[in-house]
């Protein structure tokens, strides 16, 4: 049986930033802001997506991701028992839900670092964090030094190392599964997490939850080396390398970038990750808006065509499906993560990246077998005009797309000289001639082919 992950359509929710909720957590009540969270549900199972991360939800202290109590949802946003109605719901739509786990590090008010800040060499919790030096001091004057994410000293290093520590986290996601019934976890920062740590972490959940997914935030390197055999640790983790080809490809008109990271990475022949279900994106809670990323606000048709066809899981980052923008400024990501109220954007008349979206999530759940399973196989390549097609035995899809400015005459080789070809928006049989198929694609537009 398949996998629900394996042909998910994701959403993606940061839910601090979508709500409004304050940037610090300063306030002692509990904040009611899941009602906010709860109205999107019915428009994300419309778009046609199956799953939703959210986060990150740990009770923090400003941006979420500097923990203070790993099994409290952040008062901001609500109560436990909100979190779980949202799951419900969810579960009610056919709507999965995944978690941000922040694991690398906590924050400085997490109960750990505060012991340590009494009780000094005393404290039981030493060896919880990495660096601790009493010999040292930091930023804050604790008089004791600690290692940092990245020099954020906000952001205090767990030692993974350390068997309690490790215990304690797997805990916490025993926890999150039976209290809410969570169905996979987004790793924040796995890059920076123990290979062992997260081999533990695959055969806890496994063994809690069969079907339950993990996700690892990877940005460099080699994505291989944290899924390895599919079995022992992640099973996907973030393709930042095909993120970067998506909008830069329609930017300099260069669509042999995206077609050679594919290649590299998924190419029937030799691609590194063959077989692994990378999670696909355009944007996030980190990096602008894709319409604040490419020059022709236009080429966010075949942008989005391409997160939805080409290998990989795909992701929707919230709002830009009505096509907002946002950049980072300096080290602020607030722009990134706007308030939006499901009421106002629902006012909008005219929402063409909306329809869209809409019909991709259509062509992705009828095609969900090629598109999650299929073999790829590049048919045509030039710098504005690329084809390709996704097939198993039983399904086929061929999608052309175009960053001209100018509609496109494109002959592809057709992939099958014993199969008919299906347009999906005329529904007329497309003829092969000479073992190419004709067709004309609008400029900054998409095509798609049944194959039968």
């Amino acid at each position: 049986m398949a996998a629900w992950y394996e042909e998910a359509v994701f959403y993606h929710i940061y839910p601090i930033g979508m709500t409004g909720a304050p940037r610090e957590n300063r306030e002692e009540q509990v904040v009611h802001r899941f009602e906010l969270l709860n109205d999107w549900l019915p428009h994300v199972a419309e778009l046609g997506c199956t799953a939703i991360y959210i986060g990150p939800l740990f009770e923090s202290t400003t941006h979420g991701y500097d923990t203070r109590d790993y099994k409290k949802v952040d008062r901001r946003l609500g109560d436990n028992e909100d979190f779980a109605e949202f799951v419900k719901k969810a579960h009610d739509l056919d709507i999965r839900v995944v978690v941000d786990g922040v694991f690398n590090h906590t924050g400085r008010e997490f109960f750990a670092f505060q012991d340590i800040q009494r009780n000094r060499e005393h404290s039981p919790y030493c060896g919880w964090y990495k660096g601790i030096n009493f010999g040292w001091n930091n930023p804050y004057n604790d008089g004791f030094g600690y290692e940092a994410w990245r020099n954020c000293f906000e952001l205090v290093n767990l030692n993974l190392q350390n068997p309690e520590v490790r215990d304690y986290l797997l805990d916490v996601i025993d926890f999150w599964i039976d209290t809410f019934d969570i169905d996979g976890i987004r790793l924040d920062c796995a890059d920076c997490l123990d290979f062992y740590f997260m081999e533990e972490m695959r055969r806890r959940t496994s063994e809690k939850k069969k079907d339950f997914w993990l996700m690892g935030e990877v940005i460099h390197g080699d994505y291989s080396r944290y899924i390895q055999d599919g079995q022992k640790m992640l099973h996907s983790v973030t393709n930042y390398e095909l993120h970067k080809g998506l909008y830069s490809g329609h930017n300099d008109h260069n669509y042999f970038e995206i077609a050679h990271t594919i290649r590299r990475e998924f190419d029937e022949n030799g691609g590194i990750y063959k077989g692994m279900k990378l999670y696909s994106f355009v944007d996030n809670h980190d990096v602008d808006r894709i319409m604040s990323k490419l020059n022709q606000k236009e080429h966010i048709y075949p942008v989005y065509t391409l997160l939805y066809t080409l290998p990989g899981i795909p992701s929707l980052y919230y709002g830009s499906e009505w096509g907002i923008e946002g950049r980072k400024e300096g080290s602020n990501d607030d722009f990134l993560r706007p308030a939006l109220s499901m009421e106002d954007l629902e006012k909008e008349q005219d929402s063409p990246v909306m329809d869209w979206v809409k019909k991709l999530g259509e062509v992705h759940k009828k095609f969900s077998q090629c598109l999650a399973y299929g073999r790829y196989r590049e048919l045509l390549l030039t710098n504005r005009q690329y084809a390709f097609a996704r097939f198993t035995e039983e399904q086929g899809l061929l999608t052309a797309v175009n960053n001209d400015e100018q509609e496109a005459e494109l002959f592809i080789p057709a992939p099958f000289q014993d199969k008919t070809y299906v347009n999906l928006e005329t529904e007329e049989e497309v003829a092969v001639e000479n073992g190419r198929l004709h067709i004309t694609v609008k400029a900054a537009g998409s095509a798609f082919l049944e194959i039968r």
